[in-house]
């Protein structure tokens, strides 16, 4: 079911809105502004139905925050040092958006456009993107694709595609922040499992501080379930960065049908599970959600969301030597990168 709003985009046309269904009961809507996922409805045991989504009043809030709430982002999720790439022993310098690197793809990633809506259905949706050379600062045109599926055993699938006319890196993601509750508590009291080996430190900026670390006898150890809050703040990786903002290399290394994740709700009624092929998940336990506009309140606080976004390790184009596949897409070649949350009432 397609929707336009009555309120108009920043290019002056509306938004417009996509609703999804199965069979079990389960909602989600997304809009094309960014491939936004805006809302994702799931029925529990008891009849009650429960918002597993931070998000907005209406669309053109959307516009008022800045924490990729939902967004597709690209063409590189997460941080590029000094927004610097080397391209042929040449040094590309990229649009800076944090500080001075970037974050998720520049000033006007792929969150802060229209995508074109290729292909939709009651179960499906088709985003299209195309960013021209140099968009960013980054090398080559680059046509993007996503698809957000909703099945019948409650995943929400996505499927995000890109082809390259010059080599460039790329890395695309879902910026969904879930919390599982019924009302938007403190993500914290969630019960997380990690299926990780290993985390990146990181600097106070989120760039990479040295090199991978085991999880074992550190605060990163999320391989048996424990709340968010067991050891939060509980060593200087964490304290650096106000909580959990850190890549994990998963056991999976990219097998679709081995979940890299489980969270629970502070109730245990609601589970939800990750999948993903990219090597990698960054664990963002919401640090500086405060004032960030709110659905049913005026402003979320800091840790009411727990973001799991699937990708690349932080500025992997400058770290050839980390154990993962190459995150440069060359002109042959076609990006794909799956996640699934999958949602079990209890």
């Amino acid at each position: 079911m397609l929707k336009e709003t009555p309120q108009l985009a920043p290019d002056g046309q509306p938004f417009r809105l996509t609703t999804l269904r199965n069979s079990a009961g389960m909602v989600v809507t997304l809009m094309d502004w960014g491939a936004t996922l805006l809302s994702c409805r799931v029925p529990l045991k008891d009849g009650s139905v429960r918002e597993t989504l931070l998000g907005c009043a209406s669309p053109e809030h959307y516009l008022q925050q800045s924490a990729f709430m939902g967004a597709t982002v690209g063409r590189y999720a997460n941080r590029i040092a000094g927004g610097k790439l080397t391209v042929g022993g040449e040094m590309l310098q990229l649009e800076i958006n944090q500080g001075e690197n970037q974050l998720h793809g520049g000033p006007e990633g792929f969150d802060k456009r229209r995508w074109r809506i290729a292909v939709q259905n009651e179960q499906a949706v088709t985003y299209e993107l195309d960013s021209c050379d140099g968009d960013q600062g980054f090398p080559g045109k680059l046509r993007a694709t996503a698809r957000y599926a909703l099945t019948e055993d409650n995943r929400i699938s996505i499927e995000l595609r890109a082809t390259v006319d010059k080599p460039c890196p790329v890395s695309l993601t879902n910026h969904a922040y879930f919390n599982l509750d019924n009302v938007q508590s403190d993500v914290r009291q969630h019960k997380l499992q990690l299926l990780a080996d290993s985390y990146l430190p990181v600097d106070a900026s989120g760039l990479p501080a040295g090199e991978l670390k085991e999880v074992v006898s550190t605060s990163f150890d999320f391989r048996e379930p424990k709340t968010l809050a067991q050891d939060f703040l509980a060593d200087v990786d964490q304290q650096i960065t106000k909580g959990y903002d850190h890549a994990f290399l998963l056991q999976a290394k990219g097998d679709l049908s081995q979940p890299v994740a489980r969270v629970w709700s502070t109730d245990g009624a609601l589970e939800m599970k990750v999948f993903t092929t990219a090597p990698a998940l960054q664990v963002y336990s919401g640090n500086y959600l405060a004032g960030t506009p709110a659905r049913d309140k005026e402003s979320y606080s800091d840790w009411n969301g727990l973001a799991l976004e699937s990708g690349f390790l932080p500025d992997s184009p400058n770290h050839p030597e980390w154990p993962q596949p190459d995150c440069w897409l060359k002109p042959d070649e076609t990006y794909l990168s799956v996640t699934e949350y999958q949602f079990l009432p209890h």
